[in-house]
Formats: C-alpha cells, structure tokens, sequence
C-alpha cells in the first residue's frame, strides 16, 4: 500500500452493544438477542479500518489498567495495530460513556497541531507530516481547529450546529475558515460527500446504497479511514470521494 505509517490520536473505549428483535420502545422492557463488546473511539476504529485496508497505523492514547484491558489489547493485537507508545494508567476505569470538554481538548488539539507545523517549517518536504482533523460533533470549541489541518473532515451535525443545510452550503461557508491548499471534505449521511480540492475546485459524490444494511455503527469512522487511506495512495480528492461511498459499506467497524 504505502512506506508510510498512519498514526491515530484520540480515543478509545469499550462500546457495549445490545442486540434486539426491533428497537425498544420507551418505557418498556425489551428482551436481548445477543449482546457484544466492541472497541471503540473515532480514532481506534479509524486504526481498525485503516489496517483492514493494508495501511500501516499506530494509535496513541489512553488505557485504563481495568478489567477492560485485555479486552482491548487483545483487539489492537487482532488487527495488528501498534500501541506501543500508549499511556496506561492505574485506579481508572476505561471509559464506557463520555462527557465531552470541548475547550481544554481543542486547545490541546492545536498545541499539538501548532508543533507540527512548526516541525514542517524546520524541515524538507520528505520528512514533512500530513495532518487530518475530523470535526463531527456539535463542539464549538473546534472551530479554532480548522485552519491548522491539511485535510479537513466535518460531518453532517458539526455543519448542522453552524447553520448549514446542506454539504453544498457547508462547504462554501467552512472552505475560506480552511488553510490555503488544504481540502475540505463534507460528509452528509445518505446523501453522500463533498470535497473542495486544494485548488479550490469541488466534487460532490452521492452515497451508494448497500444491498443489505446491517449495522451503521461505525459507518463515519470507515469513512474518515477510506479518506486517510486514499491519501496515502495520492489519489485526488476527487476520485477518492468516488471510492469512499463505494467501500464504505464493508461493515460495521
């Protein structure tokens, strides 16, 4: 696939799945087919995705020392993602829900991000890092996050929250918040995404629907992957948004 090797900064958790005959109605008790545990987190199933595809990745994060441990290393293990640089901490529970706190994580976002740019100004072009940054959830803190990345990705409810319609408007109103020649890729559920390339120019892609739906747990997260994935490969924004609704069905993550 490539010499290169993705790494994956955020989150990892154990999401706990519960399957019915039909979903619950409120207020009623509703008998469970079958339930499973399921590593997740944006960035871990992202690593998931990533390493079904060929391409080498390592996630960085934290783990809880709990009973969810083994669990979890047992995963990364499977899918053969590196870990090696992860943070382990004592008398902590791995996280099974999360309350968000958006502006101490966004302002540790862009440290992070301001020293890699800094780290690119230093240096030649070959040991230069690319740097993407998904912005999916309702989290106005992130915005100060936009024009640090060189790939931009927003979902269909952070554009939701800043007033925008649709992919179309979305990408009109984020793309000059953008850095000069980075793309901005906007995702929009059914009916598909949008990217503006470098040059300014766009693309819009529509979905393609599955023959069979199983399970969209974890549909954005194999998207935000295809995406990385395509470019690693250097293949345009344009021809990689064609790709991703057609390979973004392969599963749930």
């Amino acid at each position: 696939m490539s010499d290169h090797k993705i790494l994956l900064v955020g989150l990892v958790c154990v999401d706990i799945v519960n399957v019915c005959q039909q979903f619950p109605e409120e207020d009623t008790d509703t008998g469970v087919l079958y339930q499973e545990w399921k590593r997740g987190g944006n960035a871990a199933n992202n690593a998931t995705i990533l390493s079904l595809l060929g391409v080498s990745c390592e996630f960085l994060g934290t783990i809880a020392n709990s009973y969810e441990k083994e669990f979890l290393l047992e995963d990364f293990s499977k899918y053969n993602i590196d870990i090696s640089n992860c943070i382990f901490y004592d008398n902590h529970s791995t996280p099974l829900s999360i309350a968000r706190r958006g502006k101490e994580n966004a302002v540790a976002i862009q440290q992070m991000l301001e020293k890699i740019a800094d780290h690119n100004q230093k240096n030649n072009a070959s040991n230069q890092i690319l740097t993407s940054i998904e912005l999916e959830k309702a989290v106005p803190e992130f915005s100060i996050l936009m024009n640090l990345s060189d790939y931009v990705i927003v979902g269909k409810d952070y554009s939701q929250y800043h007033g925008y319609s649709s992919m179309e408007e979305a990408i009109m109103g984020f793309g000059p918040k953008c850095r000069p020649g980075s793309a901005l890729i906007c995702t929009w559920g059914a009916q598909g995404a949008m990217c503006r390339h470098g040059d300014g120019t766009t693309h819009k892609s529509p979905a393609v629907p599955p023959n069979k739906l199983l399970d969209t747990l974890g549909a954005g997260d194999t998207f935000t992957a295809d995406a990385i994935t395509l470019m690693v490969v250097a293949l345009t924004t344009h021809k990689g948004c064609s790709v991703l609704q057609k390979t973004n069905y392969i599963g749930g993550s």
